[in-house]
């Protein structure tokens, strides 16, 4: 693979400067725009990058509006939850899920051993993620996280910093940051890792030297985990639990909110919300509420259901993750039986 970086040392600044600009096709590209120079600037002076080299580099990023279109209008704001279940929570994902979890049974056997959480929501990570790495997306990712930190004012610090994570992750790895494609939110390989997350939470679970979530799935397998754990995952906790609803809800329950939960068990069945499985009564939940198929669905959502928001901040996208686990534990064990 063709290295920025490792072209850098050898030909010189100035040259490493003009191998990229002949090898760039006429288009528009963010290197004179004002903010990507200011970003420029920062990573110069905060972070000892050549001034040359980036300025070559960002002549080979392009604005793209696709991504400005599909950040607009995510799956989890714009569908119902009937409607966004049955992306996820499909026979074939469910085989998908039970397939991968006997590819990698060792791995994720010694990734529940080590960080305590079970195989089923690895994989349903995985498989909500990218398909079990079939769909890793195909914006580059320097594309993505340039157009969203310089045309997305919305999110623009956010994108900025992801972009600056970016940038030091490939310099470490002496990878070519033009390389890697992704979601268009930047995302990276089987999980979908944003660069922060790489360098926060990717693990060589192989003890291969390199944490290589694009290839290894031992790599992949041990880094969702270790993400899952270091966002304080509860071995053998709880993540959701169907509730009850009285005929009269105390006034004003917030449901689906994302934060850590703080009102116990007690405290919703007085609201009106009643589980329907046996819950410690100090057990601490979040109430949801969802539009099913069948009507409006009432849920009690504890510690490791927040945990997995902190991948995605929806409601929906963590139901999803904990419905398609499910499932895919029931495969796998059913699978198992028949052996």
């Amino acid at each position: 693979m063709f290295s920025y970086f490792k072209a850098v040392a050898r030909i010189g600044l100035c040259g490493a400067s003009v191998l990229l600009l002949l090898v760039a096709p006429a288009r528009a590209d963010y290197s004179a725009e004002p903010e990507a120079q200011a970003f420029i600037e920062r990573m110069v002076s905060e972070h000892n990058f050549a001034r040359e080299p980036l300025q070559a580099l960002f002549a080979q990023v392009n604005k793209r509006q696709p991504i400005l279109d599909a950040v607009s209008r995510p799956a989890e704001k714009t569908k119902s939850w009937a409607d966004y279940r049955k992306i996820f929570i499909q026979e074939s994902r469910i085989a998908g899920g039970v397939s991968f979890w006997r590819d990698n049974a060792e791995a994720l056997a010694r990734a529940e051993q080590e960080f305590g959480v079970p195989p089923e929501y690895i994989v349903a990570i995985i498989g909500v993620e990218t398909l079990y790495g079939r769909v890793t997306g195909h914006y580059r990712v320097i594309d993505a996280l340039s157009t969203l930190a310089f045309d997305y004012p919305p999110r623009s610090d956010f994108f900025t910093r992801e972009l600056e994570q970016y940038l030091l992750l490939t310099r470490e790895h002496q990878q070519d940051p033009l390389s890697h494609k992704g979601s268009y939110a930047g995302a990276m390989g089987y999980g979908q890792f944003m660069p922060s997350s790489y360098r926060h939470y990717a693990v060589d679970f192989d003890g291969d030297g390199l944490p290589d979530i694009w290839h290894n799935l031992t790599d992949v397998v041990g880094s969702v985990a270790n993400y899952f754990s270091r966002h304080g995952w509860q071995r053998d906790g709880l993540v959701t639990v169907r509730a009850r609803p009285e005929q009269t809800l105390a006034d004003g329950i917030e449901f689906n909110r994302i934060s850590a939960p703080e009102q116990s068990i007690a405290y919703w069945r007085k609201a009106g919300l009643t589980p329907v499985a046996e819950v410690a009564a100090d057990s601490k939940a979040l109430a949801l509420k969802l539009d099913g198929a069948l009507g409006d669905e009432y849920w009690l959502g504890f510690n490791n259901f927040y945990v997995i928001t902190r991948y995605n901040r929806s409601h929906m996208y963590a139901m999803a993750v904990q419905q398609l686990a499910e499932a895919i534990a029931r495969g796998y064990q059913q699978g198992r039986g028949r052996e």
